[in-house]
């Protein structure tokens, strides 16, 4: 049987992200985690060409399809979320009435 799934591919954002996250502390000294990402965001937001990462991002898709044929051909499935459940069975979604629906049914009745 073949190893692991291949793990699939970062998207051009995180791509960049990843190789300009040290530039971004730099700039923001003493900022949380999150403001890093949240600029981060902004900065990808504001780029006008993104074209370099967004080839590099492909490049790695492709080669993660490709992964994934030889991986299924050598006998890998794509059951391993199922292959952790196995002998538990699933759990039913519980479904909890919403009392803003009923509300709107209220509201739209005293309106006709």
């Amino acid at each position: 049987m073949a190893g692991e799934r291949p793990k699939r591919p970062l998207s051009a954002y995180m791509l960049w992200l990843n190789e300009n996250r040290e530039q971004i502390k730099k700039d923001n000294p003493g900022s949380k985690v999150t403001d890093i990402a949240k600029r981060g965001g902004e900065l990808w937001r504001g780029m006008k060409d993104k074209s370099e990462w967004e080839q590099k991002a492909m490049k790695m898709k492709e080669e993660y399809n490709k992964a994934v044929k030889e991986y299924e051909a050598n006998g890998g499935t794509d059951t391993g979320a199922a292959k952790k459940r196995k002998g538990k069975p699933a759990a039913k979604p519980i479904k909890k009435t919403k009392k803003k629906d009923t509300s709107d049914e209220e509201e739209e009745d005293e309106s006709d």
